[in-house]
């Protein structure tokens, strides 16, 4: 099989994937991207570079400056496309993340391939991430800036055969016209690796050795996206009550979703100047290797997780793996995996103290949880293990390749849990 995956960051959610291709020697796999280190490389996969012929222009109208951005680079990808045809190398499937541009002409270089997309989120100024602060209404602005986002994607949806969505939740963004090109397929997460081990945390530069109450919390950035002013509220609470109690905070001191303060100032100055705290009892670790990452999510007694309704992050699904007992908002992506009281506990965005709440009950009535934590794990292993999930989407990138590409039936992710049968299957190509 030959087949051309596309993303800008390699190898990015494709790594297992071209992992697993570029084994096997029948197969010509080559990658698409911009990032041009070459210490990330995967045996057998072939990586080729994009890039735009110039930067948006500084006078482009800002709702159109991401399909611009789009553009240049699925020029860039047009014409290294086009010098792989030149050079005899036609893909029978090609798999790229939709948005970022790279997908948008494949079809016109390769109309005989099978283009699959990856599609992460559908953005909507209503009834999502967008209109959840009640406190930071959207403009007029925003309401129009938003709708004319989803321009590459939409035109990712009308080009592609099919695409894949890592949740249903993410999938129910998305056009209802649109919904019946879309499979729910999570990446899956590596359950081999991600395994309990209770311990106590000892890190390069953080001994908590001593500490008997860990509490931790992991994120890309710090921002209310990711409830990063929730969180530093919630503390606030627990170190009143909780005098031994130590929080690790796991993330860069950036913004990823969302929009970042004025003049440079951080989420983290920002909370800190509002919300004393004791800070000997609150360590910002910062970005950690993986292996590092592990340790602290193994050491965890209380973990917490929050997010508006938006994309899942895989450190929540990494974290039960682990058999955290996950402290989760109770928004729509965090309901499709955690029920309350099962296999985690689950709280309201908005309510810090609240959290503080649930950190008391795991503390003072620790063994009454110890089931929660082995469930949060058997969860993973049913529906979201890395041994599972890579055969069935290499299965699915054959029959694409085969043109035997399955039907599709929509199962609403309110639903997903209600019944036991339904949720081991929800993994599958559905």
């Amino acid at each position: 099989m030959r087949i051309l995956f596309l993303h800008p960051n390699f190898p990015a959610q494709f790594r297992h994937l071209a992992t697993a291709l570029g084994r096997d020697p029948n197969n010509q796999v080559i990658f698409g991207t911009k990032n041009e280190n070459p210490e990330w490389r995967i045996q057998g996969v072939k990586k080729v570079l994009f890039k735009p012929s110039r930067d948006v222009n500084a006078g482009t109208h800002h709702y159109v400056r991401t399909l611009e951005s789009a553009v240049l680079q699925g020029q860039a990808m047009y014409r290294v496309a086009d010098g792989l045809r030149s050079s005899g190398f036609i893909p029978d499937v090609i798999y790229g993340h939709s948005g970022w541009g790279s997908t948008l002409f494949m079809k016109d270089v390769f109309p005989e391939a099978t283009l699959l997309g990856y599609f992460e989120w559908f953005y909507k100024s209503r009834g999502a991430d967008a209109d959840f602060d009640p406190t930071d209404p959207l403009t007029p602005d925003d309401l129009a800036r938003i709708r004319i986002k989803n321009a590459p994607i939409l035109t990712d949806l009308y080009s592609c055969d099919r695409g894949l969505c890592p949740t249903a939740w993410q999938r129910a963004q998305f056009p209802a016209e649109f919904q019946t090109k879309l499979h729910v397929h999570h990446d899956g997460v590596d359950t081999d690796f991600f395994v309990p081990k209770p311990s106590r945390l000892v890190l390069p530069d953080l001994d908590l050795s001593h500490v008997d109450e860990l509490v931790t919390y992991v994120g890309r950035g710090m921002e209310p996206y990711r409830g990063f002013p929730e969180l530093i509220e919630s503390i606030a609470y627990i170190q009143e009550r909780r005098p031994n109690c130590h929080v690790v905070i796991v993330g860069s001191e950036r913004v990823c979703y969302g929009k970042p303060l004025p003049d440079g100032q951080t989420y983290k100055q920002l909370m800190l100047d509002k919300i004393p705290l004791d800070l000997s009892r609150v360590h910002f670790v910062g970005s950690l290797p993986y292996v590092h990452y592990l340790q602290v999510l193994q050491a965890s007694q209380a973990h917490i997780y929050l997010t508006r309704p938006f994309v899942l992050s895989w450190s929540c699904i990494e974290a039960m793996a682990t058999g955290c007992l996950v402290i989760g908002s109770a928004t729509p992506p965090v309901e499709e995996v955690i029920r309350d009281g099962e296999n985690g506990l689950l709280v309201d965005f908005f309510a810090p103290k609240q959290i503080a709440d649930r950190v008391d009950e795991v503390f003072n009535h620790r063994d009454r949880h110890a089931q929660l934590r082995r469930n949060a794990r058997q969860t993973v292993l049913d529906r979201y293990a890395l041994s599972k999930m890579v055969p069935r989407h290499l299965q699915f990138i054959q029959d694409a390749a085969n043109g035997n590409l399955p039907p599709i039936h929509l199962t609403p992710a309110s639903t997903l849990l209600d019944d036991p049968s339904s949720a081991p299957a929800q993994p599958a190509l559905v």
